[in-house]
Formats: C-alpha cells, structure tokens, sequence
C-alpha cells in the first residue's frame, strides 16, 4: 500500500512540475566571412560558428529539425548541415549562384532562386536531385510557398514581379507587376494573402492569392529619413495572422504593421543595414540580422521592443530557428 502511494505521490509531482523552457537553436549566415554562427535562444548568447562555403546567404531548416540547409551563393550550391554535429554531411544541386529559397511544407521540395540565370530549381530533398527547372524574371530572389503548399510565389528584382507557381504543375499562372526590386515574399498564415516587399520602390504590395491582385500598397516614413533609406526587406507575419514585420534596410528598423487595417503601428530600432528576420517557435520573439553591425537583435513580440543585441560574424543575412 505504502509503495502505491510513493508511485501516486511521485505521478502527481511529475504532472504539476512546469520545467524551464526550452531553448531553441538559431543559425545565422554570414555572408562576408563564410561562416554560420549558432546563437542560444534562451541565453541569447552565441555558443559556436560553423565554417561553410562562400557567401552564404538563404539558410532554412529541416522541419524535423535535423538538417540545416545554407546557401553558399558563390559555391553555385545548397549545403546541408547536421544539426547535431554541425559538421557539413552534403549538397544539393540548387544551380548557379543560389539566394534565397523555401522549403515545402511537407519537407520533401526545396526551391530555389538562381539569381544569375533566372530560373527557379525544384530540388528532391531526400533523393538530391533536381525535379525541374522553372524560368522565370531577371534576377529571382524572393521565394513563398502557400501553407497547403498547393502555390509557390517566386519575385525577380528586374522584371519586378511576383510569379504564382502551380507547385504540382511547376508552370507560372498568374505575373503580379509590383515596385521596384521585390525582394521576399511571405504568406499569411491562413494563406489568403502573399505579402511582397519592394526595395527600391519602398513598399510592401498585399496581393490577394485567389484573385493574384494587389489590394494594398503599404508605404512607410520614418522621421528624420529619407524615402529612399527606407528600403523593406524581409518580412514575417505572426502565427495569428494579425501582425506583419518587415525589415526596413539601411533605415536600421523595423516596422510593425495590423494586417487588417495596413496600418504601421510602430518602428522598432535594431542594428545597422537589417536584412532578414526570423521567428522563435513559440513567437515570443522575432530575430532581425543586422548587416553592418554585425549582430542580431532579439525583439520581443509582445511588447515589439527590442531586448538584446547579440555579436556574430561578418556581415550577417539570414537567420532560422530549429523547432520544438
């Protein structure tokens, strides 16, 4: 009887003790010394730098969390990390001068923007082959895919367009004309709408996905800027759906935007020259690579302030964090 207590006792305690959370990896790319360092989640320290190859820049993550995948630009190649030993186990064969890419909602697809020769690579992950090629405009960079993973968005710097892929066909249904150098695309969450920014041209164009119209240009001003400094980047929209982040270049900031109202309800200010921003897991925080200062920032998203600012390598681009 007493030993059936203990065994009760011991159940009860184990249901009501709330460990620490955990801590969650984040992989930065740097692109000026070739390296990818691995900043902690929880401490906000970095712990390691992994050397891989020349230029990296897109990096995203396996959804099992097992392999990161890194673009080595210059390498013409995507490079595939084990996540437990951060040791460089392999490629994929992304096609000439790799930027950024976006990996299937299933984990099986990787596409990729090849910059130089204006096609978009579909890669078999698992097998390490290429799929097919799709052309698309001069200077692809930008990549979204839908969360039923049914459309994949891809955006060309020159053609100034964002192409709607049919993923199960790999042809283009719909050419949508936005500003000036598109430089990423993000879906909302329930995947009614692709959020495309423009670089040069200053805004963030809201497309529609059934319709693939636009039904919104957002535009930003930042005292004491110039229109022209004020350059979005990368851009990430909350689990919810209700808030839009968009990372404002050479302006060193942040915006914060209602994705009902399209209004920007705050800039938060990072470091110098932000690129790309990425989310923790839990959406606690938001992460901004900050180019030319060299660092990272850690925003938190409920009071959309920035908390710390962490050291990595040289020149900073993207950023992902491994999952639960």
């Amino acid at each position: 009887m007493r030993r059936h207590v203990y065994l009760l006792a011991g159940m009860i305690a184990a249901v009501l003790y709330v460990g620490p959370s955990l801590a969650n990896t984040v992989y930065v790319s740097n692109e000026k010394d070739n390296t990818v360092t691995v900043v902690d989640s929880k401490t906000m320290e970095a712990t390691q730098t992994i050397n891989v190859g020349q230029r990296p820049r897109g990096i995203t993550i396996s959804h099992d969390g097992k392999h990161l995948y890194v673009c080595a630009s210059d390498d013409d190649t995507v490079e595939i990390i084990d996540t437990a030993t951060h040791q460089i186990i392999g490629t994929l064969p992304s096609g000439p001068d790799p930027e950024l890419f976006v990996l299937s909602p299933d984990g099986k697809t990787l596409y990729v923007a090849n910059e130089d020769d204006n096609l978009v690579t579909v890669i078999d992950v698992d097998k390490k082959s290429v799929i097919t090629e799709i052309p698309v405009g001069v200077e692809p960079e930008g990549m979204g895919v839908s969360p039923d993973g049914k459309t994949m968005v891809n955006t060309s710097e020159t053609t100034n367009m964002a192409h709607f892929i049919d993923t199960s066909t790999h042809e283009i249904v719909a050419n949508v004309l936005v500003d000036s150098r598109p430089r990423f695309a993000e879906f909302k969450p329930d995947g009614s709408q692709v959020w495309v920014s423009s670089e040069i041209g200053g805004t963030v164009s809201v497309i529609d996905n059934a319709s693939r119209q636009i039904v919104k240009k957002i535009t930003f001003e930042i005292q004491g800027l110039r229109s022209e400094a004020i350059q979005p980047v990368g851009v990430r929209i909350s689990a919810d759906g209700k808030k839009a982040y968009v990372a404002l270049g050479p302006a060193n900031r942040v915006a914060v935007v209602d994705t009902q109202t399209y209004e920007v309800e705050k800039y938060i200010l990072v470091g110098q020259r932000v690129w790309q921003l990425a989310f923790t897991p839990d959406g606690q925080h938001l992460i901004s690579t900050n180019g030319l200062s060299n660092d990272i920032t850690f925003i938190d998203t409920a009071s959309d302030e920035p908390v710390k600012s962490v050291t990595v390598g040289a020149m900073p681009w993207g950023v992902t964090v491994a999952p639960n």
